[in-house]
């Protein structure tokens, strides 16, 4: 294989994928953009998904916990409270401090018992993470795991609201329609419990609806706003507020099955036809008649269809993959793809990788953190990790794993994470003290990177003082850090 294949099918596994492991560049042979496109056609399952719970059986399963910790807690309460002594017109300060003492041990007694039975929301978390992290350290090139995490960042959630779906929602939402078809994606993001949840929508209710008239209660306009805004069509696309307002009443109703009304079916979606707004609605200058669910659902299609959703989706992708300020012909020959195809994402993809507008760049494009350390880990060859140390490494740089900041993701821009690469070498000063005793920095430059590595970072590397120091310093370089 000549030099010049080698630094492209390098740069394949640095822009498409997760980073070079040990046997990537034999697997993706001479050919990178057809390897690339290969892997498109493996099944995005996860081959130990089912042995974690559903969405639903996980929100069930942190409300029941919460249930019995409240009752414990009034129980251990109750008992830990004397009776009452009788009233005095005049309480003495020995009297007063007895009754704060039995008050702070009632209190600290219903605490020690809430305590006794443990959230199960943050196992669940981390088996989650667990098996997605060690997914894409497996994978051979990690494109079809690159797609599924700007994804699952594109539609994300917030493990702060909602920790005990936040993984679950991303294999039965995004992972399950990242391949498939935009509209397909679209409708299953939304109707997922997780996303209604997180963007206020399950006590969203139409003025005039049979709960919003009895209960005084409102509209949410958050997860048509987001819809519209952040999910399909971008700002300042010609949307109106009178348009936002109308879809947020299309989408009254749809919420989640309360945990303790159904024991079976507790936290899975469901349509509330007491929330919903009745009669018409008109988006986007479309009249929508129909008076339950498929309202919405109606309403999805069209926004999927929309050509501004085109264009939004391909410059966020092509953004992501390629470069901060993508490049316009690339960016429109995805959008053409999207609209020919009905939003077939997987033919977007293999659009993106077959133009060579999107290989022309050098690799300048900041990797951000989530993906760094990936690319790290895959370079020396480790499958298994810990999922706790994982997780707190990311939140140490920033990108704590499904907890952005806001329902616009994490940003995919040089300018919000150059600030961050300081606390990168600490990461890998950490990560190359525990790995010192199995990892040869040379062996990963020659065999894993098969040479492809700047000759400053080569010299630097041979000169280091020890071989933790040689490993830091190949995990800081430009040659891992960016793509």
């Amino acid at each position: 294989m000549s030099n010049s294949v080698k630094a492209e099918v390098v740069l394949a596994l640095h822009r498409f994928g997760m980073g070079p492991r040990p046997g990537s560049i034999a697997a993706v042979g001479t050919d990178p953009r057809g390897a690339l496109i290969a892997e498109l056609e493996q099944p995005l399952v996860l081959s130990a998904a089912a042995s974690l719970p559903t969405s639903a059986k996980a929100y069930r399963t942190v409300a029941d916990a919460n249930a019995r910790r409240t009752a414990r807690a009034k129980q251990a309460q109750q008992q830990a409270k004397k009776p009452q002594m009788a009233a005095a017109p005049v309480m003495s300060e020995d009297q007063a401090q007895g009754q704060r003492q039995e008050k702070d041990a009632a209190e600290m007694a219903a605490k020690q018992a809430a305590d006794a039975i443990p959230d199960p929301g943050r196992p669940i978390y981390l088996q989650e993470a667990k098996l997605r992290t060690e997914a894409a350290l497996a994978a051979d090139i990690g494109f079809a795991e690159r797609l599924v995490w700007f994804w699952s960042n594109h539609f994300c959630v917030s493990a702060n609201r909602i920790q005990s779906m936040s993984g679950a929602y991303e294999r039965e939402a995004v992972r399950a329609h990242a391949l498939g078809r935009f509209v397909d994606l679209l409708q299953a993001v939304e109707g997922h419990p997780a996303m209604l949840f997180y963007l206020d929508n399950l006590e969203s209710m139409g003025a005039n609806s049979t709960a919003g008239i009895n209960r005084n209660r409102g509209l949410n306009e958050n997860f048509a706003r987001e819809i519209m805004e952040l999910h399909t069509l971008g700002v300042r696309t010609g949307y109106t507020q009178e348009d936002v307002i109308s879809f947020a009443n299309v989408l009254t109703g749809w919420t989640l099955v309360p945990p303790g009304a159904d024991p079976q079916h507790g936290g899975e979606f469901t349509f509330n036809p007491r929330l919903h707004e009745p009669g018409g609605q008109t988006v986007l200058g479309k009249r929508y008649e129909q008076d339950d669910v498929e309202q919405g659902r109606a309403v999805l299609r069209d926004l999927a269809a929309h050509p501004a959703t085109a264009t939004h989706v391909a410059t966020k992708l092509a953004r992501h993959f390629v470069a901060d300020e993508p490049p316009p012909a690339l960016v429109e020959q995805m959008a053409k793809m999207f609209r020919d195809t009905d939003g077939d994402l997987k033919q977007v993809a293999i659009a993106m990788v077959s133009s060579d507008e999107a290989w022309r760049g050098p690799p300048s494009k900041l990797k951000r953190p989530g993906e760094w350390v990936i690319g790290m880990v895959r370079a020396t060859g480790i499958m298994v990790v810990d999922p706790v140390r994982f997780t707190g490494g990311q939140e140490l740089l920033g990108e704590a794993l499904w907890r952005p900041p806001a329902p616009k993701g994490y940003p995919d821009d040089e300018a919000s994470w150059i600030d961050g690469v300081g606390r990168r070498l600490d990461v890998a000063n950490n990560f190359a003290e525990r790995i010192t005793g199995m990892t040869d920095p040379q062996a990963i430059i020659e065999d894993v990177f098969a040479s492809q590595i700047a000759p400053e970072v080569k010299q630097a590397v041979g000169r280091a003082e020890s071989r933790q120091q040689a490993l830091a310093l190949l995990f800081m370089s430009a040659d891992f850090q960016r793509r």
